[in-house]
């Protein structure tokens, strides 16, 4: 099996955080995190991908 680089490494662990952030917020579990945190999640996330598909191409 192929092992993952670690960008990419990176975009998954952003995701995964930021999904379950999302959902654990949406449920009202985590509803005293401040919007702005999941914005920043979300910017990170999407800006890994960017990093990690722009280092693939190459």
């Amino acid at each position: 099996m192929k092992q993952l680089s670690i960008p990419s490494q990176i975009f998954l662990g952003l995701l995964i955080l930021t999904v379950l952030v999302w959902l654990l917020r949406g449920l009202t579990i985590l509803s005293f995190i401040p919007g702005i945190t999941l914005w920043i999640l979300l910017l990170l996330t999407i800006g890994s991908g960017v990093i990690t598909s722009l280092q693939r191409i190459r």
